[in-house]
C-alpha cells in the first residue's frame, strides 16, 4: 500500500487533548478504509504565518498512514467538513519516517540548558569607531552639491 504523510491544523480555541481526539477520529476513518496510522504526533499550539478564519495560533497534529487512496480521500472530505480544521495537507511519500519527526526533534534542541560561557568576545575597543557625519573616501563627511540653477534670461533660456 503507498505511504501518506498527513499534516492538518486545528482551532486554536480547542483544547490539546480535543486536538488528539481529532487525530483518533481520522486515525479511525483510515482504519475503516483498510489502512493503519503507524506515527500520531501532536507538534503543540503554535503561531500561524498569517491569520487563517480569525484565527492566530493552531494545533499542528502529524499523521503518518499507510492506506490505500481510497482511506486518505475520504479521511480529507471529513476534515473539510469538519469546522476545527483549519487547513490539511496529505503528501504520498515513498518511505514513513522512523522516529521523531524534524518539529520534534528541533523542539528538543530547542530545550536544551545554557550554553554555559562563551568567553571574552571583547568590547571592540581596538577598531576605531567612525561618527556619524564621517562617511569616509575623499570627501571629507560633506555631502555632495547640486549644480546652481541660473536665473532664465528674458528669452526663457538658461544661460
Amino acid at each position: 500500500m503507498p505511504f501518506y504523510e498527513n499534516v492538518f491544523i486545528a482551532r486554536q480555541d480547542i483544547a490539546g487533548p480535543q486536538a488528539d481526539a481529532l487525530a483518533d477520529t481520522f486515525a479511525a476513518i483510515i482504519e475503516q478504509g483498510g489502512g493503519k496510522v503507524t506515527k500520531k504526533e501532536n507538534w503543540g499550539l503554535r503561531s500561524l504565518a498569517f491569520r487563517m478564519k480569525k484565527n492566530r495560533k493552531g494545533h499542528y497534529l502529524l499523521l503518518n498512514i499507510d492506506g490505500p487512496s481510497a482511506a486518505v480521500l475520504e479521511m480529507e472530505r471529513n476534515m473539510r467538513l469538519n469546522e476545527d480544521v483549519l487547513r490539511y495537507l496529505t503528501v504520498r511519500v515513498d518511505a514513513l519516517e522512523e522516529g521523531q519527526s524534524v518539529m520534534l526533534q528541533k523542539r528538543d534542541r530547542d530545550d536544551r540548558g545554557e550554553r554555559g560561557d562563551r568567553g571574552d568576545r571583547g568590547d571592540r575597543g581596538d577598531r576605531p569607531r567612525r561618527d556619524r557625519g564621517d562617511r569616509g573616501g575623499d570627501r571629507g563627511g560633506e555631502r555632495p552639491r547640486f549644480a546652481e540653477r541660473s536665473e532664465p534670461d528674458s528669452e526663457g533660456a538658461a544661460s
